[in-house]
């Protein structure tokens, strides 16, 4: 589930405790948590509700200025709607991942396994390292251009991408991506024990 960014400091702070979301059934169930915009989300509630339930108030929690704006929102489709309730369970805890930059050679080991691991079970062979050393090239391109250049579909490179964003070796930007502090000793360390 994915929060705007524009509520993510209402959500740590507490002012904005709900969502709606319209879906076929619910995507979410209450006691999970999920990363957005670099923080823990944690849900506290799903149920589904009909547009006419929801009060000022409930549009206010998730962050409209009123049920009539909520309306607005929820007229994409005519799937059910359903009131999540949200609570701020902590920053994400990829962002010291990402920043811890002291390698052991432990966490060498591990990384490379895990790099291996994503190596092996790819449908289009092998690409971490080819990602990094890229990102490493041309931080803060846009994934279209990244993606062509290796010659790989957009959407497909944007999800390998995640997975090395969530061992803590890239960091998303508003254009393009950049290696993290441990991405760059790993890139670093991995090319000189080759």
């Amino acid at each position: 589930m994915l929060i705007p960014v524009r509520l993510t400091g209402r959500i740590v702070d507490g002012e904005v405790d709900l969502a709606f979301r319209r879906w076929t059934s619910p995507r979410v169930a209450a006691g999970s948590r999920f990363i957005s915009n670099e923080i823990v989300v944690e849900v506290t509630s799903v149920e589904e509700v009909a547009l006419a339930d929801i009060t000022d108030d409930d549009a206010r929690r998730a962050g409209f200025d009123s049920v009539a704006d909520a309306g607005k929102a929820l007229r994409r489709n005519d799937a059910p709607i359903f009131r999540i309730g949200l609570r701020y369970a902590g920053p994400d805890p990829r962002i010291a991942l990402r920043n811890d930059a002291t390698l052991s050679d432990d966490d060498l080991t591990d990384l490379r396994r895990r790099l291996d691991r994503l190596d092996a079970h790819s449908t289009h062979g092998p690409w971490t390292r080819e990602v990094l050393s890229l990102i490493a090239r041309r931080p803060a391109v846009v994934s279209t251009e990244l993606a062509a250049e290796i010659g790989q579909p957009r959407p497909e490179f944007k999800l390998d991408v995640r997975k090395l964003k969530k061992l803590g070796l890239t960091h998303s930007l508003d254009v393009g991506y950049e290696l993290s502090p441990r991405g760059a000793e790993f890139l670093r360390r991995d090319a000189q024990d080759s």
